[in-house]
């Protein structure tokens, strides 16, 4: 039924490695393999492993060599406990927290073990419900860093266009104050001129009529 579908999907056993997928080591240095899961009905001795460079997800003599890690954890008040690792691995996240942590540190990476790294987690309390994330790992001689030069151009191309926007709408309103300023001038002339009532043009009405006539 599509109803029991759904519940059952938000219920499944869900696997993450975080944010991105890939991860970049120095040669020489350790490096950290992110890895959490989550179930919301909880989980009974579930069994968690990290592959390197295999797809193949159950455990058989022939993949023991690829699996790095393998661990057991009984509930959620203890801690996993280790099955198998490679003495290069170390376990450093915790199950008895919220996160369900399934973390693992490689210690002093080489060239070679650049690749894949799968987790793969495997619930029995969810009908041996299974999930998995992969983690790819590059190794470099050393990091290099990264040239912002472009970003730096583009931020400043910006930067400076949206100030001239300002200084430009700034420039603006102040013109057009000027220009009000002047029309209201202009009207308080007008209305000054009128009331001179064209004296100075000895026009009909204007005061060079009412002088008096010379006399004979």
């Amino acid at each position: 039924l599509p109803g029991l579908h759904v519940f059952a999907i938000a219920f499944a056993l869900e696997v993450s490695v975080g944010k991105t997928n890939t991860v970049m080591a120095l040669n020489n240095s350790n490096v950290l393999l992110p890895c959490t899961f989550t179930t919301c009905i909880g989980f009974q001795d579930l069994v968690f492993t990290w592959y390197f460079n295999s797809t193949e997800l159950v455990a058989d003599p022939a993949s023991l060599p690829l699996q790095i890690y393998h661990g057991k954890i009984k509930n959620k008040a203890s801690e996993p406990t280790v099955i198998q690792h490679n003495p290069r691995v170390e376990f450093v996240g915790s199950t008895t927290k919220k996160d369900n942590n399934i973390s693992i540190v490689l210690n002093n990476v080489e060239f070679s073990d650049a690749g894949k790294y799968t987790c793969h987690v495997k619930n029995p309390k969810e009908k041996n419900a299974q999930h998995n994330a992969t983690i790819f790992l590059t190794v470099v001689h050393k990091m290099v860093e990264t040239d912002n030069t472009v970003t730096l151009i583009i931020v400043g191309v910006v930067g400076g266009l949206i100030g001239l926007l300002i200084l430009f709408m700034l420039i603006k309103r102040v013109v057009l104050f000027i220009i009000k300023k002047m029309q209201d001038g202009k009207k308080e002339c007008l209305v000054s001129s009128s009331g001179n009532d064209n004296t100075e043009n000895g026009l009909a009405g204007s005061k060079a009529e009412q002088k008096a006539p010379p006399k004979a």
